[in-house]
């Protein structure tokens, strides 16, 4: 997984608004935000960037960052 940058707000009843994010040297703007879920290793986020490109981005909450889990044309991110 790849460490990245993210805009996001959190609010008050625990919902999570992604609003873009950094990846590769190229900032995504967040277009949807789809399902999230708890897991072992924090929560994943499915969002889709203008232009129609899907990302699974990873929160640890612990320490509040944000990684790269999946993207479109990747199975996994190493």
């Amino acid at each position: 997984m790849k460490l990245i940058e993210v805009s996001v707000e959190f609010h008050t009843d625990g919902s999570v608004r992604i609003l873009r994010f950094n990846w590769n040297g190229r900032e995504y703007a967040v277009e949807s935000q789809g399902r999230d879920w708890q897991a072992e290793n924090g929560r994943h986020f499915l969002v889709t960037a203008v232009g129609g490109r899907m990302f699974e981005l990873l929160f640890m909450p612990n320490d509040g960052r944000w990684f790269m889990a999946r993207s479109q044309s990747d199975r996994a991110v190493a």
